[in-house]
């Protein structure tokens, strides 16, 4: 079995379109405004694509629930780059608004910062913290695993 990509149901298709080229950069391979399914490259061969959270939901049979409820997120997009600030100063450039700031996680061993594309969906952005910075916890449950 192999991951073949992952697909977010939005209900704002032409504004993620719009986000994830314009103010990410991600290389679209497939998809255009004012259609139903878009695909973009993210790197090392996966693959982000959009489709419309309407037609999934008449496809699954489940078009007579709520498109959404209030609660805590069911999901992140992580994403790993080399140059964590230099990334934050690219996307808020392009437009992009984060909804926290960077962040030195020492127990989870990395930097971090995250924002929201229009539909709502969290995207994080993380780099590896030095060992040293890491928590001495982190350190002995990495020990464990080596």
């Amino acid at each position: 079995m192999k991951l073949d990509n992952i697909r977010l149901l939005v209900t704002e298709f032409d504004a993620c379109l719009y986000f994830y080229q314009e103010t990410l950069g991600f290389k679209r391979t497939w998809g255009e405004p004012g259609g139903d399914y878009a695909s973009f490259d993210v790197g090392d061969g996966m693959v982000l694509a959009l489709f419309r959270r309407k037609l999934m939901a008449e496809a699954v049979g489940t078009g007579n629930l709520p498109v959404s409820t209030q609660e805590q997120d069911n999901f992140a997009l992580i994403f790993e780059v080399s140059d964590l600030e230099k990334t934050v100063h690219d996307i808020e450039w392009r437009g992009g608004k984060f909804v926290t700031s960077i962040e030195d996680k020492s127990l989870w061993g990395i930097r971090t910062v995250h924002l929201r594309d229009p539909d709502g969906n969290l995207i994080e952005f993380i780099t590896t913290l030095p060992q040293h910075k890491w928590d001495e916890s982190l350190i002995e449950r990495d020990q464990t695993y080596k």
